[in-house]
């Protein structure tokens, strides 16, 4: 599973986190969880699959904001008993 941060620019309410999950919705339609908040001007995508960067900043631009910057890493879902797995 891969974790992906964009920080964004122009976020400014709830609504506002809602137009950008639909715009990531839209270009990358099997993506797991995403999540938006104004307050850090940032979107985290849970995926599988490696995401069109490009299609993301157009696409998000299209929708009246702005993508600064992508980071991506690998994601390791932490449970309440995920230290039972250690190795």
């Amino acid at each position: 599973m891969l974790k992906y941060t964009l920080k964004v620019d122009g976020m400014a309410c709830g609504m506002c986190e809602a137009h950008v999950n639909d715009a990531v919705r839209k270009v990358c339609p099997n993506v797991k969880k995403v999540t938006s908040s104004h307050a850090k001007g940032e979107t985290v995508i849970l995926t599988e699959q490696e995401l069109d960067e490009e299609k993301l900043r157009k696409e998000i631009s299209e929708t009246g904001y702005e993508l600064k910057s992508v980071s991506k890493g690998p994601y390791e879902k932490k449970g309440l008993f995920s230290f039972l797995k250690k190795k």
